[in-house]
């Protein structure tokens, strides 16, 4: 029986590289790699081989006979992405007549120079670990990787949820890189304030700026900063032990949360709103986090979207993972338009459609719920005599003619306590780069840094800085083989200027 990927895949594409018979997809040269919500493994050309599974970093690829049932779901929705009209167009994407018999090997070329080559790394998250990796695979060269934090590995510790242990093992394979003698993990280091780039810069040949995008998107409507209202990253990094907010203080006194926003961070946090404590007991999350959901009185988390269910931004194996591990996830049908405005070309959003119809048709289950509302547009945060947040007005929406969201001129007013952001992330401009700011992430040209147009010699980026908060932890792979290979190529040109602070203390 045919191998399935499941819910945990974080998209690395290594299992594209152990497969014998090319049978995941999309691959990193298909076009649809950096926007697919997952990869596929073909079920007619599968060989149930198994090299994917010892490949794959965050276990994700299951036997198909071995599936437990609340993963069963993913059989058919693996099987989906290779069937109808569209077959074809998954399998041969680039104009090829036949499949290839076996997927590419990308193996590390020989550099031709023999020089050693010294390159700092600025954070410690996936980007950076996958930057060096890239780098070690070549004996000459060292790699300083700078941490901010006390500990490393970024947003695969500090922002997957505490419960969704497969994903968080990807730190695994981090750890490996980390062991490389080459390799030097410098912590509580903050680059700006311990250190400065120019001083970085004299002591490396190259250096990767892989910081990420820290700061949330704002709410931008009346008493948005009330006290009550946080964003959800704050809210992760609570319940996950980040230092910066591991003393936030969290209201879980009313019985009501709302989130703003319904991608998988939403649902990560409304998900772990709702649990049994009993059961986050046995994850990693922060045990002063776990003390006060032990006391918490929330017992339904609304989870809106400005749009209707078919622009939902969570991906299907997020919806899948909810709803079919005893979740109480409750959904209002006429939120989900007529069976007309379902109808969509696109084979993952049908899927999701399909999931979160038959929600609609469950009659609601005992306990705390997590209540997926779609058309809902915040306008106003209400407050109490005290100044606190009260409740959220939100009015109802509808798609135009033209695709925008439209008022309908009704509202609602939610009451509760606690209301999260969760509109997405952004990048912040650092001193002595230059920054785009419409786009909050740096210039660059295949991850060289670019100043007016201009390479900045000796500087690259990569990750969510480098071209804005999307994908998955896996994603960052391709993103930091593209902008290891610029700076290879830099190397082997003679452009990186031997450095005369190598062995020099940093200040």
């Amino acid at each position: 029986m045919p191998h399935v990927v499941t819910q945990a895949c974080c998209g690395d594409a290594s299992c594209v590289y152990a497969c014998p018979v090319n049978c995941i997809h999309p691959t990193p040269e298909e076009p649809g790699f950096g926007t697919s919500e997952m990869l596929y493994i073909d079920p007619s050309t599968c060989v149930d081989c198994g090299a994917c599974v010892s490949a794959c970093p965050v276990s994700a690829i299951v036997p198909g006979h071995r599936l437990p049932d609340e993963q069963a779901r993913f059989a058919d929705i693996n099987a989906a992405h290779f069937d109808g009209p569209a077959a074809d167009a998954v399998r041969f994407p680039v104009d090829t007549a036949q499949r290839l018999p076996l997927a590419p090997i990308s193996k590390p070329r020989q550099l031709s120079v023999d020089a050693p080559l010294s390159v700092g790394i600025v954070g410690s998250g996936p980007s950076a670990m996958y930057a060096a990796d890239e780098l070690l695979r070549h004996p000459q060269v060292s790699v300083t990787i700078y941490e901010r934090l006390d500990r490393p590995f970024g947003l695969a510790r500090f922002g997957v949820a505490p419960d969704h242990l497969a994903t968080r093992s990807v730190m695994r394979l981090f750890d490996d890189i980390a062991r490389e003698p080459r390799c030097d993990i410098r912590l509580n280091v903050a680059v700006g304030a311990d250190v400065t780039l120019d001083a970085l810069q004299r002591r490396h040949q190259a250096v990767i700026w892989a910081g990420g995008a820290p700061t949330d998107r704002r709410l931008d409507i009346e008493n948005a900063d009330a006290p009550g209202v946080l964003s959800a990253t704050a809210l992760v990094g609570w319940y996950n032990g980040h230092p910066d907010h591991a003393d936030l203080d969290v209201d879980l006194s009313s019985r009501r949360a709302v989130v703003i926003g319904n991608g998988n961070v939403a649902l990560d946090v409304a998900r772990i709103l709702t649990a049994d404590p009993a059961s986050l007991a046995v994850t990693t999350i922060s045990r002063r986090a776990l003390a006060a959901l032990r006391h918490s009185a929330i017992d339904e988390v609304v989870v809106l979207g400005r749009r209707g269910a078919a622009h939902a931004a969570f991906t299907l194996p997020e919806l899948v993972g909810l709803v079919d591990t005893g979740v109480n996830v409750v959904i209002d049908p006429a939120d989900l338009g007529s069976a007309a405005d379902l109808v969509v070309d696109d084979a993952t959003t049908r899927a999701k459609l399909e999931v979160l119809a038959e929600v609609a048709g469950r009659p609601p289950g005992d306990g705390p719920r997590i209540r997926l509302a779609f058309h809902r547009s915040p306008s106003a945060v209400r407050l109490g005599p005290d100044g606190h947040v009260s409740g959220l007005v939100t009015d109802h929406t509808r798609i135009g003619d033209s695709g925008a969201v439209e008022p309908t001129g009704v509202s609602e007013s939610i009451d509760t306590s606690l209301i999260l952001t969760s509109i997405g992330y952004r990048g912040v401009a650092i001193a002595g780069l230059p920054f785009d700011d419409v786009r909050g992430v740096i210039p660059h040209d295949a991850g060289r840094v670019v100043d007016d147009g201009v390479p900045r010699p000796g500087m690259y980026v990569t990750g969510w800085i480098k071209r804005g908060p999307s994908g998955f932890i896996g994603t960052n792979k391709t993103d930091s083989a593209e902008t290891v290979a610029s700076l290879l190529r830099d190397h082997e040109s003679g452009k990186l200027a031997a450095t005369s602070d190598a062995l020099s203390p940093l200040g």
